[in-house]
């Protein structure tokens, strides 16, 4: 995860959107829950992460769009990068998916990984 803050490319920018989109999801969800659980709850973390979700959301949306057409995603992967920005932690999911299946450039495994070799004996 040292590579985290390498934003070199346009699939590194991507983790790192995709990473802190759930991070700033993590904040939000501890806010709401110190709002809404204890009886006079405090609203000073929906505030705090609220205004920083909604910019890094957005930052999300347009960073993969950026790298759909970058990268020259089907549709279908474009809508499910999309779509992963609203379920919590949704954008990490789809990242470890993207770059597990090849769709994130240099981040993806470039070679199959071998076939364990069953010998006869």
């Amino acid at each position: 995860m040292s590579d985290a803050f390498d934003l070199s490319t346009v699939a590194k920018r991507f983790r790192f959107v995709a990473i802190l989109e759930a991070f700033t999801w993590a904040g939000l969800l501890i806010g709401m829950f110190f709002k809404y659980v204890p009886e006079n709850g405090n609203e000073i973390g929906v505030k705090i992460f609220g205004p920083i979700h909604g910019v890094v959301f957005i930052a999300f949306v347009i960073i993969a769009i950026v790298t759909a057409r970058a990268l020259s995603w089907t549709p279908l992967t474009t809508v499910l990068a999309l779509a992963s920005s609203f379920p919590p932690f949704g954008t990490v999911v789809f990242e470890q998916w993207a770059a597990r299946s090849g769709r994130l450039a240099e981040l993806s495994q470039t070679a199959p990984v071998p076939e364990p070799v069953l010998s006869e004996s």
